[in-house]
Parts: structure tokens; C-alpha cells; sequence
């Protein structure tokens, strides 16, 4: 894994624009609607297809001090393993950044996207995170992904690109639509976006570099009206990514 994608030729720069209000063309409109998809804080849209009846151990529990299980608010068990459909369109076209605590497997249906990866859980000194972006879509001989893992504890952020390469003021037609498979099952606590003190943490990295100039300008944590990370809402419009 390099640190950066030796095909980015300039600092990333996501190919549509989030739209004050969300008016999607009436393929997207059909696909969201026989789907059953709602508005994900994250931006774009989900459904959850299937949450596994079968229970297992949380694995996430905190230790106390004796190496046991301690007190916690959280469940002590998590569904083996949840399933959504993810969408991402022209009119909400970006994913903030954000990471769960299980493991994602991620597989494509249709469309174009770039993901950035910082592996924020792994870095190499005191002062730097490794950061690793890839393009999804059908061309796997251009190096294009069909299924992508994220391991759990990774900041993930991702944005729609035109079907045709090369095509900065392109078209997607139906979107990127994909599928994530948590293991153990997705909960909300289990579930954080980046927040302000992450980005300081990589501040030397951000210095210097001009990619992760660029990076840190386009993406942005929704913040609530303290300044603060908002709580994660179920079904309300997330805050545009744009600077």
C-alpha cells in the first residue's frame, strides 16, 4: 500500500457538488424508491438489507483492570454481521469522513467512486498516519475495485466520480451503488466521524503535503451548532463536505 495513489497527477477534487437541496434525476428517484433507501448522515443514501438474527460476544467491550469484561451502557452481544445498500449520487455526491469499529466489506454494483483511506490506528511515527486512496468501478484492468475491505479503527471517506474517466465535468447516470457487510453487526456506537482533534493529530502530515492539503480542504466532519461533531441521526441531510 503506498502512501499515495501513483495515478492521482493533482491534489484530489471531487468531480460534482452537493446540492443545497437534493433533487435527483428520475433513474436515481426510481432506484432510491424501489429500493427503500433514506438520507445517511455520512451523505448519499442506505438501506439495511439484513441484520443477522444470531448473536456474539461485543467484542469492543472496554477491559477493567483484572483483563475482564467491565461495566459498560453498551450491549454486551452485536448481530454477527449487518448489510446495506449504500448509494452516492450527483446531488449528494460525497461521504464525510468517518470509521466503525468492525471490519467493512465493501462491493461495487455500479458506477464510479474514489475512497480515501487515513489509517489513523497504524501510524509508522508520533506524528504521521499513512493515507491510501483508490478508484472503484467496473475497469478492474485500469486497477479499478470491485470489492474493497476497510479493517475497523480506519477513517474512510469517499466521492462520486463521472462513468467515463477523465470526464471532470461527467456524468453518472445512476450513481455509485454499493453493498457493506459490518462484522460484527453496524450499531451507532459503534460508529464515529473524524473529529477536529484527529485532523491537528495529522497537522505535520497536512504541512507537508500538498495532497493532504487539498484532502483536509474538501473534507470536513458535520459539526452541530457548538462547533462540535453533531450526534449521528438516522434519516436527516448531512452537512456538505465543501470548503
Amino acid at each position: 500500500m503506498s502512501v499515495i495513489d501513483d495515478t492521482v497527477a493533482s491534489p484530489l477534487q471531487p468531480s460534482f457538488k452537493r446540492a443545497l437541496e437534493a433533487v435527483e434525476s428520475s433513474r436515481i428517484q426510481g432506484l432510491i424508491n424501489k429500493l427503500g433507501m433514506m438520507v445517511h448522515p455520512e451523505g448519499g443514501y442506505f438501506v439495511e438489507t439484513d441484520r443477522d438474527f444470531r448473536r456474539v460476544p461485543n467484542p469492543f467491550l472496554p477491559l477493567n483492570s483484572n483483563g475482564r469484561e467491565g461495566d459498560s451502557n453498551d450491549d454486551l452481544t452485536r448481530s454477527a454481521s449487518t448489510t446495506i445498500f449504500y448509494l452516492l449520487t450527483p446531488s449528494s455526491p460525497q461521504g464525510h469522513f468517518h470509521r466503525n469499529k468492525g471490519r467493512t466489506m465493501h462491493t461495487l454494483h455500479r458506477g464510479r467512486g474514489r475512497y480515501v483511506i487515513v489509517h489513523a490506528d497504524e501510524k509508522e511515527d508520533a506524528k504521521t498516519a499513512k493515507v491510501e486512496t483508490f478508484v472503484v468501478g467496473q475497469n478492474i484492468h485500469a486497477g479499478e475495485r470491485l470489492q474493497w475491505m476497510v479493517e475497523g479503527g480506519k477513517y474512510k471517506a469517499s466521492y462520486l466520480l463521472p462513468d467515463k474517466e477523465g470526464e471532470n465535468q461527467g456524468k453518472s447516470e445512476e450513481g455509485l451503488l454499493i453493498s457493506e457487510t459490518v462484522v460484527p453487526g453496524f450499531e451507532f456506537a459503534d460508529h464515529d466521524f473524524m473529529p477536529a482533534s484527529k485532523l491537528a493529530d495529522l497537522s505535520v502530515a497536512v504541512k507537508r503535503s500538498s495532497f493532504f492539503k487539498s484532502l483536509f480542504r474538501i473534507w470536513r466532519p458535520p459539526v452541530s451548532n457548538s462547533g462540535l461533531p453533531g450526534p449521528l441521526k438516522l434519516g436527516e441531510p448531512a452537512v456538505s463536505l465543501q470548503s
